[in-house]
């Protein structure tokens, strides 16, 4: 998937293929975590309706405890990699402001992970406490409605970037005050971004020029501001700027 996005541009995919990487996320959670709903749903269901007779639960609480400890480990290194992400709130809203899917995908599985490891564990002790193998046949479908809650979160992320998201707010901010301070500019219409890999930002900008500016001198000013932009962050890529008088331009909040 990541060397697939990470190919060059070519007459079909000017802007490259880095968005393929948010279709494949979109496969991921079709695939992984909507198929193991369904399956899981379904043993639940069976289990319910043909309850399997009580054995000793010892061997399970210990399989169990050893995958906790294991996706626990797993869930704690994700966090730390998105706490290590530049960006403020903290690593849940850094977890929905990214535009890479390896970051969310992976802490999306193990959260779901630990959460149905707590369901089976319980559906384990609850089939035994009360006499009733029916419970663990429940669990099961508890853990299917998980994993359809982790596969319509994960769908929606992936959806909002496989349509074009937008870079991040500070970001498109700051584009907009350089080039705004730029003494030839008399006004920012519009500053319009797009991800077109998880690090890779298209930037669309319309702008007034001042009135008495030669073609040449337009050209010299467009260079000038292209390479301010390019100093603010390596996510920039393709840069268009329009000359375009203020009355012209269609605005839109920001």
């Amino acid at each position: 998937m990541a060397r697939r996005g990470a190919q060059p541009p070519d007459a079909r995919h000017p802007f490259g293929y880095g968005r393929e990487i948010y279709f494949w996320a979109f496969v991921v959670a079709m695939l992984i975590f909507a198929v193991g709903a369904g399956v899981s749903l379904y043993e639940g269901v069976v289990h319910y309706r043909h309850p399997s007779p009580l054995e000793n639960p010892t061997v399970n609480y210990i399989v169990l405890a050893l995958a906790f400890l294991l996706e626990g480990i797993s869930w704690s290194i994700a966090v730390r990699d998105l706490a290590r992400q530049p960006g403020s709130g903290g690593w849940w809203q850094v977890l929905r402001r990214s535009k890479d899917p390896s970051s969310f995908i992976v802490l999306f599985e193990d959260s779901a992970a630990l959460i149905g490891l707590v369901l089976a564990a319980v559906g384990v002790w609850a089939s035994h406490w009360f006499v009733d193998a029916r419970l663990d046949g429940v669990a099961s479908m508890a853990i299917g409605a998980v994993l359809a809650g982790v596969a319509v979160l994960l769908a929606r992320h992936a959806h909002g970037l496989i349509i074009g998201a937008a870079a991040d707010p500070a970001l498109t901010r700051l584009i907009r005050e350089t080039i705004d301070r730029h003494p030839e500019i008399t006004a920012v219409n519009h500053v319009r971004t797009l991800h077109s890999a998880p690090e890779v930002v298209f930037v669309a900008v319309s702008a007034d020029f001042a009135d008495d500016l030669s073609m040449g001198d337009g050209e010299r000013v467009i260079e000038e501001i292209e390479t301010r932009l390019r100093a603010l962050s390596p996510k920039i890529g393709p840069i268009y700027i329009r000359p375009e008088r203020r009355e012209d331009a269609l605005v839109f909040d920001e």
